[in-house]
């Protein structure tokens, strides 16, 4: 399991707006590519990104599914990297201090549960994590400036 908080000096709304942007995905996702396709119910819970993921040449397409979103405050997916792995992602947003507390929780799901017990994977998650709330971020901080 890795686990990542980050204060982003904006409302909850403007980094749920961000999340909302399926576009965006392909952005803050560090590892996301190109986004394909979207369902225009994003983010819905059982609506879906496709998209291609990938480090360098390696490719390969898959999709994101929304499994809970409770708008501004938490959007729980389904992230498919496969045949790399699959994981459980939970964003929460908390109100704090004029900004937004965001805490990124993500755990490997289905047969990929026994990797959370892998130090050097999950130690890789949290970093990866780390800059994708970075990145989050800054779509965020763009959305207020706009």
């Amino acid at each position: 399991m890795a686990t990542n908080e980050r204060f982003m000096p904006v409302p909850p709304e403007a980094v749920w707006d961000a999340l909302a942007d399926a576009d965006g995905y392909g952005y803050w996702v560090v590892g996301s590519k190109v986004i394909r396709d979207a369902d225009a119910t994003w983010p819905a819970a059982g609506s879906k990104i496709h998209h291609t993921v990938g480090l360098g040449p390696l490719e390969l397409d898959d999709e994101t599914e929304s499994l809970e979103a409770v708008e501004p405050h938490r959007l729980q997916l389904r992230a498919k990297g496969r045949p790399l792995g699959v994981a459980k992602v939970t964003l929460e947003l908390t109100a704090k201090d004029g900004g937004t507390v965001v805490r990124m929780v993500e755990n490997p799901d289905g047969i990929y549960r026994p990797l959370a017990l892998v130090p050097p994977l999950q130690a890789f998650s949290a970093l990866r994590n780390a800059e994708s709330l970075m990145r989050l971020e800054e779509l965020a901080l763009r959305r207020v400036a706009a």
